[in-house]
């Protein structure tokens, strides 16, 4: 099993945070209610009863714990969930060191004074 399978199952079990599904190759795995449908599920049980066979995807599996995290929102229509892609720039230059740098000399001059004071 790894990630991006797509695998059928029978949902075994609800519970207020996800449904545990018993796959057909012999593992269990959970989907989380923010994996049942894209936007907000309020109630799981509105979208999957106990026994229905479903198809899902797996988006996370552990090979220590064999704990599988399953989903069915990426199955959905029309959508293509892919990798998210991080926006890497020059932006990040402009915070970080730099600033401090800059700070360093007035801060300097401010502990200075106050220990000064202390004397």
């Amino acid at each position: 099993m790894k990630i991006g399978d797509k695998l059928t199952g029978t949902i075994t079990g609800i519970k207020p945070y996800g449904a545990f599904v018993a796959l057909d190759n012999g593992t269990t795995g959970l989907i989380h209610i923010s994996e049942i449908k894209s936007g907000y599920v309020d109630n799981i049980h509105q979208f999957l009863k106990i026994g229905e066979q479903v198809l899902v995807q797996v988006v996370d599996f552990d090979e220590y714990t064999k704990k599988v995290s399953l989903s069915l929102r990426t199955l959905e229509e029309g959508k293509n969930y892919g990798h998210r892609h991080h926006r890497f720039s020059n932006s990040h230059y402009k915070i970080g060191f730099e600033p401090l740098e800059q700070h360093l000399p007035i801060w300097i001059e401010e502990s200075l004074k106050t220990l000064s004071k202390e004397d």
